[in-house]
């Protein structure tokens, strides 16, 4: 097995990819390319309650998935990490036949 694999930080992401809300918030912070986006904003894109965003959201940022930047009153979170956002980009591409 390759030493350049962090197993445990990919099986902590997939985890994280396995979770619908979860996948669907970030997708959504994904496609808002350069962008980051509040709870609400997350919320009101993705239809999912602002509560479960919100817990959501906490998880993926504990796993190192998400961070978040304060702005006054408002939290704006975005993709921790280019590795989440290529995973983003394979999953979305049609599947080729091998």
């Amino acid at each position: 097995m390759s030493e350049s694999v962090d197993i445990g930080s990919w099986s902590n992401t997939f985890k994280i990819l396995g979770d619908p809300t979860r996948l669907t918030l970030l997708s959504a912070i994904h496609y808002a390319g350069q962008n980051e986006l509040t709870v609400s904003e997350l919320a009101e894109t993705t239809g999912v309650r602002v509560a479960t965003a919100s817990a959501a959201l906490r998880a993926m940022e504990n796993n190192g998935t998400v961070k978040s930047t304060r702005g006054g009153r408002k939290i704006y979170y975005a993709i921790a990490s280019e590795d989440i956002h290529l995973s983003l980009i394979h999953i979305s591409e049609p599947t080729r036949p091998l």
